[in-house]
């Protein structure tokens, strides 16, 4: 039975190597991507913008920051983490970094204004557009919002939410998906690392305890000692 426990702590201490190995690997990984998405922001040049007392800051308002926030959090459902938005690094490299600043661009997106010119009167569902030029509020409208059979809805779609305010998006939030899957890489990597440090430590525990029932056994008298002694009693 002790040989069979020995051996039982050894096959765990191994596998804890193991489980160690596998958590210093996806270690390793989340690092090196950790790494190029900041190499990415850096090469780009992508910061936030932070007061003295280290408040966000938007066209140097905290206002415009907070309807930022606004916007993600109760729009879009977002957490953001303080702890991710550090005014000591404003890099634009983590999931909090990356959803602020996708919002930043939808924000200004969502409430900014176009210029639409009308050469010539349009008639569009009883209503008279005359020509001229007209100021188009997106208000608030996202691509799909807009009618774009409308005189001028329909140019203004185009000079709102233009190729460059989608793309700018799409990589953004490519940069918030991969920043929170290195996360949980990450968190991985610990589960993985402490899963094995237990293994090992139950193997070594196992090994050990072992080791003092041998000794035990073999400081103990034989039976036939035990006998004798009961006999020379009696």
């Amino acid at each position: 039975m002790i040989a069979r426990l020995k051996w039982l702590g050894i096959a765990l201490a191994i596998i804890g190597v193991g489980f160690v190995g596998v958590g210093i690997f996806a270690y390793t990984q989340v690092a090196a991507g950790a790494n190029s998405l900041a190499k990415f922001s850096e090469a780009q040049n992508v910061t936030l913008t932070y007061n003295d007392e280290g408040q966000l800051i938007d066209r140097g308002e905290v206002a415009g920051a907070e309807g930022i926030i606004d916007l993600v959090e109760n729009d879009w459902g977002y957490n953001l983490k303080s702890w991710e938005l550090d005014p000591n690094d404003p890099l634009v490299n983590t999931g909090s970094e990356y959803m602020y600043q996708m919002g930043l661009v939808a924000y200004h997106t969502l409430h900014g204004t176009t210029t639409v010119v009308l050469d010539e009167d349009v008639e569009y569902n009883g209503e008279t557009f005359e020509a001229g030029t007209y100021e188009v509020a997106t208000d608030g409208k996202y691509w799909a919002d807009f009618d774009r059979m409308h005189p001028l809805e329909g140019p203004a779609r185009a000079e709102a939410w233009t190729a460059t305010a989608h793309a700018l998006i799409g990589e953004l939030g490519v940069g918030s998906v991969t920043a929170n899957v290195l996360t949980m890489g990450l968190g991985v990597a610990a589960i993985a690392g402490g899963l094995g440090f237990t293994l090992i430590l139950a193997g070594a525990g196992i090994i050990w305890a072992t080791a003092g029932d041998r000794k035990v056994l073999k400081e103990a008298p034989a039976i036939e000692s035990i006998d004798e002694d009961e006999t020379v009693k009696a």
